[in-house]
């Protein structure tokens, strides 16, 4: 499969300890049922259904947990600015996410997310040529969008409970993901 243009994948980014214990923390934090799926901010609140973020929105510095992990994408050169915004999204199998461009005035040019627990498949099509890709996520792994792959690239989730990897198939189980960006205001 080609690559896109702009986009970087890290495997192992997270040890095995580092996955068990940000799953602990988060599985001991408030869940919100506001959409398909069960998600937590950070950070700032993200309006799903307005589309906007702005500073109302605010609810606080990142935890420290949070922070740390933040912290991590920082030094290894993956964001050019601190992470400060944080949603935490839970998928079942059988759960996806639409294609979707995140929301470009209300975030910076570079997004990381990180997956904890299943693997699964993102799918990227091309907003002008429809051309399609896909990228195997695995577990511990993180995807940063930036430039191109950000901005020309929609990226969705499958709501299905498998996905065909080399040829196999490879059931999903629950997957959580950690994906951070910094937040646009006064734009």
């Amino acid at each position: 499969m080609e690559s896109i243009p702009q986009l970087t994948y890290v495997e192992n980014f997270l040890s095995p300890s580092q996955e068990a214990s940000l799953l602990e923390v988060v599985d001991a934090s408030p869940w919100l049922d506001d959409l398909k799926r069960r998600v937590q901010h950070y950070g700032f609140k993200y309006d799903y259904k307005a589309r906007r973020i702005d500073e109302s929105m605010f609810l606080g510095p990142l935890p420290d947990w949070a922070a740390g992990v933040a912290s991590m994408l920082d030094q290894q050169g993956l964001f050019r600015l601190l992470p400060d915004q944080l949603i935490v999204n839970e998928y079942l199998p059988g759960q996806g996410i639409s294609a979707h461009v995140d929301c470009e005035p209300c975030f910076h040019d570079t997004i990381a997310s990180i997956t904890l627990g299943s693997s699964c498949d993102m799918d990227f099509t091309h907003v002008d040529t429809g051309e399609k890709r896909t990228v195997h996520l695995q577990s511990r792994s993180v995807i940063v969008l930036h430039g191109e792959s950000r901005y020309l690239w929609k990226h969705a989730i499958a709501g299905r409970k498998s996905d065909v990897v080399d040829g196999k198939r490879v059931l999903r189980t629950r997957r959580v993901s950690l994906t951070f960006r910094n937040v646009l205001l006064g734009s």
